[in-house]
């Protein structure tokens, strides 16, 4: 496929055309969701506020508490800068690797730029137009929870104005550079390795894990010392040294917000601006790169891609689908077939499992070296909450999952829709299904992570019943967010979308994450307040009323008991609830 002489179409006309698509695109999209989805839009901003707001208490009491206990402004900003440049450089990684995975779909999988690579346009155009859609996709997780972490160190410390100006440029600046990255890196895997990618992907994921187990055994080691003490802080300053290297984006980003937040007028603010002249010039650069990759790569890769046959496979059944049809044979022949059907996806995708394996691995490794984060003395007042800790970071692990796997897969079906509206089965076959494969897909998994987290803690053997309780905790959020995710996903379809992505990042995904999280806060409070209160009265043996509540009477068994039965309730409330609603949208569905 020739490229197109740069005489017939000049590049400000190209750029101005491609401007134009996406000005009509995006007011097209405003206006349809202005008449047929206010109520909805409202909503996503209602509970995006309250999210932000949230996020940004949170933060803002911890950096208070930081600014307290750490009175000296030199020891403060060393702490600040270290946490900074771990959040930023774990922030370059997952933002890398998550838009070069999100412009594999959009430009290898997409029918608009297969139509696009037919006319005059050039390569380099093509890029930049779908990399402002990867560039909103893969980072407005980071927009959502950068911006009340920055908004609130600068209120905690007493930043100046300028410090809030500049905060915006600074992390659009950042932010193109690791998508430049993910682009180069998605373009020259397809041109040169194009049989080999998904090989390629899970060499990088085993790496991360390696990197990851050594990272987490060595930062580990900082707190066998007291925590707050001045060896444990000297310590984690120097652990964390690796975070601060000079050519690293991240450095350039930590770096320039605490010399803009500090108050040394001109001169901070005159630093501040070159870090940030740094950033922007690097992000011009990659992004320049990353065109001048598009003109050599995009159209042989794509027309590569495109001219690959597939090996023909002989139609047996695998040992695991084997194994897979024999669990499911209690199940009913429709709703075991659904299943089936989408497990075999599942597992032929190595990009959803690849990344479920990854999280959940290092998960592991942390619970495995939980006994090496001490607290000093403070190790049996701090075990039993740090387990119905682990339940709720474990639910919130899995809460991203079912939203990006999980939710979209009524939509996945799109132009296929019409198969199930002719076969003879009850479309609630199909939905019960999708949450079967959700539910019992995660069970297992989050179930033996609590298991071994209680393990390392001494709760299972000491306080079996708390090791009861954690895993009954852990199988109602299995099931109510797999409800919520399946439910939410059949009321808000998005059937003409092929990106799996994007059908996550919309309302109806943003919604289910942010109820999902509000289910795990509500499940845990609701079990651990009550059964800490009752379990600290009969360790130390004092009357109930000591520890209650005016009022609530927290501290007894009854109430332990009540809040557990109340946990349970919501979980079972957040299955039904969703499915049902889902179930009748879905039965309305036309085809």
């Amino acid at each position: 496929m020739a490229t197109a002489d740069p005489q017939l179409t000049p590049m400000a006309d190209e750029a101005r055309a491609f401007w134009r698509i996406r000005r009509q695109a995006l007011a097209a999209v405003v206006r349809q969701g202005m008449q047929t989805a206010r109520l909805r839009i409202v909503v996503f901003l209602l509970v995006s506020a309250v999210f932000w707001v949230g996020l940004y208490i949170l933060f803002f009491e911890g950096f208070h508490f930081l600014v307290t206990e750490l009175g000296h402004e030199g020891a403060r900003a060393q702490a600040v800068s270290g946490v900074f440049n771990v959040f930023f450089l774990a922030l370059l990684v997952m933002l890398t690797f998550s838009s070069g995975i999100i412009l594999y779909s959009t430009l290898y999988r997409s029918e608009e730029v297969a139509f696009l690579l037919t006319t005059p346009a050039r390569p380099e155009r093509i890029l930049l137009h779908k990399l402002q859609e990867a560039i909103l996709f893969s980072s407005w997780g980071f927009l959502l929870l950068g911006t009340p972490l920055l908004i609130a160190y600068g209120t905690a410390s007493g930043a100046p104005w300028y410090y809030h100006v500049m905060l915006l440029p600074f992390m659009i600046s950042f932010v193109i550079i690791p998508t430049s990255l993910g682009a180069i890196g998605c373009m020259l895997l397809v041109r040169l390795m194009p049989a080999a990618r998904m090989h390629a992907m899970l060499a990088v994921g085993l790496t991360l894990i390696v990197l990851g187990a050594g990272g987490v055994y060595w930062m580990a080691g900082a707190f066998q010392q007291g925590v707050m003490t001045p060896e444990w802080f000297q310590e984690m300053i120097h652990r964390l040294r690796y975070a601060e290297q000079r050519m690293l984006p991240s450095w350039w980003l930590s770096s320039g917000l605490l010399e803009a937040a500090s108050n040394h007028w001109p001169d901070s603010f005159f630093d501040s601006l070159k870090f940030l002249g740094v950033l922007l010039a690097n992000a011009l650069f990659f992004l320049m790169l990353a065109q001048a990759t598009a003109i050599s790569s995009l159209r042989q890769g794509f027309s590569g891609l495109q001219g690959m046959t597939r090996s023909r496979r002989r139609a047996k059944a695998s040992w695991i689908d084997r194994l897979s049809q024999t669990l499911c044979a209690p199940l009913p022949r429709i709703t075991r077939g659904m299943l089936l059907k989408d497990l075999r996806l599942f597992r032929r995708d190595p990009v959803q499992w690849g990344q479920f394996a990854i999280f959940f691995s290092l998960l592991t490794l942390y619970f495995i070296n939980i006994r090496r984060f001490q607290r000093g003395d403070y190790i049996d007042q701090w075990t039993p909450l740090l387990g119905f800790v682990n339940v709720a970071v474990v639910g919130l692990i899995l809460s991203t999952f079912t939203t990006r796997f999980i939710y979209p897969l009524v939509s996945l079906e799109g132009r296929r829709i019409w198969v199930l509206g002719t076969l003879p089965i009850d479309r609630g076959a199909v939905l019960w299904g999708k949450f079967l494969l959700s539910c019992l897909g995660s069970l297992p998994a989050c179930s033996a992570l609590i298991l071994l987290s209680d393990y390392m803690l001494g709760i299972l053997f000491e306080s079996p019943l708390q090791a009861a309780i954690h895993q009954l905790l852990c199988w109602t959020l299995c099931c109510g967010l797999s409800g919520l995710a399946v439910g939410l996903g059949a009321r808000f379809p998005d059937l003409g979308e092929p990106s799996p992505s994007k059908i996550a990042a919309g309302f109806g995904g943003t919604l289910n994450l942010v109820l999902s999280a509000a289910l795990i806060i509500l499940v845990i409070m609701l079990a651990a307040i009550p059964f800490e209160s009752w379990a600290v009265v009969g360790q130390h043996g004092m009357q109930s009323h000591t520890h209650e509540l005016p009022g609530y009477g927290l501290g007894t068994g009854w109430a332990a008991c009540l809040g557990i039965a109340l946990a349970v309730l919501l979980g079972v409330l957040a299955t039904v609830l969703p499915m049902r609603v889902g179930l009748k949208a879905f039965r309305r569905m036309e085809y």
